[in-house]
């Protein structure tokens, strides 16, 4: 006789109950990046909308900006840190293999032993932790979720690459996870497209810049094939974004605020463009000042959003990350 397994039982549907977000407290204009490549800082702006960025200084690390950020996520979302029963963190610059970063800010924040770990998913792996957190609250594993978006790139910047030394940036983006009586966070669009993988990699995998001699090898960094990209990303994300919307049943009109991927300000007029996104929508241009930040930039993104008045709670947003891969995501969301 074949024991039958009690099915799991969660909450009916998931939301988001508050955002927190972290950015370092050096500010580093274009002037400084072109301290170390032959640009302008006209030709950076028009290339990618990046003005500034934010870099980590030696105490800013990857836990202590992700605690900052969390901090201020539980406070918004007005739980106890004891209520959390999971924490994910995206990133892919936390230098330790193990254990995940994860463990020592639930530890550190007071969560008492709930489920923690690191994902790495690029850009996309914010979203990709949103979809694991609803996950988890609908099947019943988890009833408050945090999830993390943190990332330290300046660690993997080359600043002398002058294609790409100017375009990423430091910070933690976090959010609450937390059951819901309606839907408040939609099916999500996602996938890979393995075959375009080396068009955003680290350039010297670690065990090689191990075995290497004294001065072989540059410390490893992010490079990218710019142009493949930005095709990729303007075309194929679009599409992405318009099936997030249909799955989740939410037409253009119906949508009050778009939350890309930070990436890339063309990219981001592109995607709103394609999409025919109506003028009320607001759209989230944090790049401008805060760079790049892969795993960190939906959420920061959204906490300042909210945080400026240019979106509000309760509005419905469509979010999508992509990146490193070449992974995707989209949902659509009510803010908190």
């Amino acid at each position: 006789m074949t024991a039958k397994i009690r099915p799991s039982k969660g909450a009916p549907y998931a939301r988001i109950l508050g955002v927190g977000g972290y950015r370092p407290t050096r500010v580093v204009p274009n002037e400084v990046i072109l301290e170390h490549i032959d640009s302008s800082d006209e030709w950076i702006r028009s290339r990618s909308g990046i003005a500034s960025r934010h870099w980590a200084g030696p105490e800013e690390t990857v836990a202590e900006m992700s605690l900052a950020a969390a901090g201020k996520a539980i406070a918004d979302a007005g739980i106890a840190p004891s209520e959390i029963e999971a924490v994910v963190v995206a990133t892919v610059s936390h230098f330790k293999q193990t254990p995940a970063v994860a463990t020592d800010i639930a530890h550190r924040i007071g969560a008492g032993t709930p489920a923690a770990f690191d994902i790495s998913a690029g850009c996309a792996g914010f979203t990709y932790g949103l979809t694991l957190a609803k996950s988890m609250i609908v099947d019943g594993s988890a009833s408050i979720v945090l999830v993390i978006g943190v990332e330290r790139l300046s660690d993997l910047t080359d600043k002398e690459d002058r294609s790409t030394a100017f375009l990423f940036g430091d910070g933690a983006g976090a959010v609450i996870v937390g059951p819901s009586a309606e839907p408040a966070i939609g099916p999500t669009v996602w996938g890979s497209e393995g075959d375009k993988s080396e068009t955003i990699k680290q350039t010297v995998s670690w065990d090689a810049y191990r075995d290497a001699a004294p001065g072989e090898v540059r410390f490893p960094a992010i490079t990218q094939e710019g142009q493949s990209v930005f095709r990729w990303a303007v075309f194929e994300m679009a599409k992405v974004a318009q099936e997030a919307l249909d799955a989740a049943g939410i037409t253009a009109e119906e949508l009050d605020v778009f939350i890309p991927h930070q990436a890339n300000m063309r990219i981001i007029d592109s995607i709103t463009k394609t999409l025919k996104l109506p003028d009320h929508v607001a759209i989230a241009r944090d790049v401008e000042t805060t760079g790049n930040t892969s795993a960190a930039s939906i959420p920061l993104a959204m906490e300042r959003l909210l945080a400026t008045g240019q979106a509000k709670s309760g509005d419905t947003a469509l979010v999508i990350g992509f990146g490193a891969g070449l992974v995707y995501a989209a949902t659509v969301v009510t803010l908190p």
